[in-house]
């Protein structure tokens, strides 16, 4: 395998803007190629969507690559599980014929997510004194918050009947002071009989998954890391305080997973050919304009989650060169090409001023985020179709020039780039590093 160890064909793929860049369908794409998919940080919170022929499917917790036959997806210790949402997910998977039990594994040292977290966090958003983050008030913040606490009840906590009622009763008792304190009357309901039932139906899937990746490696197979969300909602790398709650940048793959950096051989970023958000927070490159409603309404750009709308602008050179030193990108995989082929030009913002003056780093504070001008570069559109195009050399000699022109920008090479939703609307670009790293 073009002189790599074993282990060294393992590699990350994550979200190189602020999430929704279509990791879900790349990661689908490439799991054919390995033996387990890990999910490494986050919760119920980020879905991804994959299309296979007229199916969709939305995974927020199970790994996308599970709906490969015979692959073993693993939710690792760095996620956050809301035990009732993964149940949700895995019975509206079987009822699709996916065989989930008994392929998925799950770490005993997962944090659970509860119903009082979801009540914590929808009063701090609503707090007068705090500038709302846009959440999406499923309870993953404030399970972060007991995990970080040291007072979070994990998964081996969860299946073990005779310490859960104990731990569950003082967590409950510390939630319902919060919400006593704010005047709301909400975590009074009992839920602790159904968790119990909840834990006897994962427990065959409850692993030290830490201790199966690396006994994997060890005997010689693939695996594939996958993120959550984007970089720039990196709760220590991003946009500071509108981020998740959790590392969604390539560190994360390690600490999430318990699999040491040296046993990664790459990292792939997922980048749409522009960039949206969702939430409240800096966009340097927002259009707000009709452009930015054509890109929202061509790409269907809402939450596959939460139905949001996602803010829509062009693609931000700056932003993806920082993602690209904070992760080490080995190649870039660039979703939603096809998403552009009505535009005769292209704005791409290839630099930032701050205060009136240039700025090479990415400010650590909100006040400076927002006051970022951007400096853009117009570039000529192709106005041809390109959705459904798999091989790099078919499309239109501008979208070409487009790609070309994004890695000259960003210093990263393309390795992939996807012209439409399904499986099959991809295509690897021959002779680069991310086809070495799929061999």
């Amino acid at each position: 395998m073009d002189g790599f160890e074993p282990h060294m064909s393992n590699v990350i793929i994550l979200g190189a803007q602020w999430g929704d860049e279509g990791k879900g369908k790349i990661v689908d794409l490439f799991s054919d190629r390995f033996d387990i998919v890990a999910r490494y940080q986050g919760g119920h919170n980020a879905g991804h969507t994959v299309y296979i022929g007229e199916t969709k499917y939305v995974l927020k917790l199970i790994p996308s690559g599970i709906l490969r036959p015979g692959k073993q997806a693993v939710i690792g210790n760095g996620v956050v599980v809301d035990p009732a949402a993964l149940m949700e997910e895995i019975e509206t998977l079987e009822k699709a014929g996916i065989d989930v039990r008994n392929h998925l594994a799950i770490s005993n040292r997962a944090h659970v997510v509860f119903p009082f977290h979801r009540l914590v966090e929808q009063i701090t958003e609503k707090s007068p004194d705090r500038v709302a983050i846009g959440t999406t008030s499923r309870g993953i913040g404030p399970s972060y918050e007991d995990k970080i606490a040291r007072r979070g009840i994990r998964i081996a906590d969860l299946v073990d009947t005779d310490v859960l009622p104990r731990t569950y009763a003082a967590l409950r008792q510390d939630k319902q002071r919060i919400a006593q304190a704010f005047g709301v009357n909400g975590t009074d309901e009992d839920v602790l009989a159904k968790y119990l039932e909840f834990a006897e139906r994962i427990r065959p899937m409850v692993r030290d998954t830490a201790r199966l990746l690396n006994d994997a490696i060890r005997a010689g197979k693939r695996i594939m890391l996958e993120g959550a969300q984007g970089t720039m909602l990196d709760v220590d790398h991003g946009t500071y305080p509108f981020v998740t709650s959790s590392n969604a940048a390539a560190g994360g793959a390690c600490t999430g997973t318990g699999i040491a950096p040296t046993r990664i051989g790459g990292i792939l970023g997922v980048s749409k050919a522009y960039v949206t958000r969702v939430g409240a927070g800096p966009f340097p490159s927002e259009a707000l304009d009709a452009n930015g409603d054509l890109i929202r309404k061509r790409g269907n750009e809402f939450g596959s989650v939460t139905g949001r709308p996602r803010r829509c602008g062009w693609f931000d050179v700056p932003l993806l060169r920082y993602t690209a030193t904070v992760n080490g990108f080995d190649s870039l995989i660039i979703t939603k090409l096809d998403v552009l082929d009505q535009l005769s030009e292209i704005q791409v913002c290839t630099g930032y001023t701050l205060d009136g003056k240039p700025v090479e780093e990415m400010p650590a504070t909100v006040g400076a985020l927002e006051r970022l001008q951007p400096i853009y570069k117009t570039v000529p559109g192709w106005k041809e179709p390109t959705q459904g195009v798999t091989r790099f050399s078919d499309l239109p000699q501008k979208a070409k020039d487009y790609i070309h022109f994004l890695e000259e920008q960003t210093g990263v090479e393309v390795g992939c780039v996807s012209t439409g939703p399904e499986r099959n609307q991809t295509m690897v670009i021959e002779n680069s590093r991310l086809a070495s790293l799929l061999a």
